[in-house]
């Protein structure tokens, strides 16, 4: 008969994988691992969707180019069902051209496809500092991507707590521990239906 740890390591060979790309907010910038959304979605997978496992490949400081130069290495690593794709924030705080960032999320979505995983593409707002047209662009930019590449979409990862200061920590950007909950719900109306 085969050792446990056997049969564990057999049992995580067979499980179906969901890979997430994503930046700070979902690398649980400034909290314990644990705390954030991704890990929160984790202990969800494994108490609701038996045979699926979560792996976060999130970076804080993380860019749409920095994610399309990783997302072959990560697909290959991995070799996801599906990939969650949270992508865009540190360029659109950066003011980075939007056709670049649209070319580097078109390149992570083909790419994932290609290897056979389903999409989710979380969506970002940003503040008008670039003005009307560039914070407009940006918020469409993802729409345009999940109706192009019929992915699964969710237009704007922090829509549940964005409206109240005290969902985030001092640097206005991200969210405290006790708002990744309602993240992690807001994001499992569209992660839940793709683990099937």
């Amino acid at each position: 008969m085969a050792s446990p740890s056997l049969m564990a390591q057999q049992a995580a060979a067979k499980a179906r994988t969901v890979l997430v790309m994503g930046d700070s907010l979902s690398a649980a910038y400034g909290l314990s691992a644990p705390q954030g959304w991704v890990a929160l979605t984790a202990q969800r997978v494994q108490q609701q969707k038996p045979g699926w496992r979560v792996v976060n490949a999130s970076i804080s400081g993380e860019t749409t180019a920095g994610g399309a130069s990783r997302v072959a290495a990560e697909l290959k690593r991995h070799a996801p069902d599906v990939i969650v794709i949270e992508l865009g924030a540190n360029d659109g705080l950066r003011g980075l051209p939007l056709a670049q960032s649209r070319a580097n999320l078109d390149k992570m979505i083909t790419t994932a496809q290609g290897a056979g995983a389903r999409v989710l593409l979380i969506g970002m707002q940003i503040p008008p500092n670039f003005g009307r047209d560039y914070t407009q662009g940006f918020q469409a930019m993802f729409k345009t991507l999940a109706q192009t590449h019929k992915t699964a979409f969710l237009p704007f990862l922090l829509e549940p707590i964005a409206s109240d200061r005290a969902n985030f920590q001092d640097d206005n950007l991200h969210p405290v521990a006790a708002a990744q909950p309602k993240l992690r719900d807001h994001v499992w109306t569209q992660l839940g239906p793709l683990l099937k």
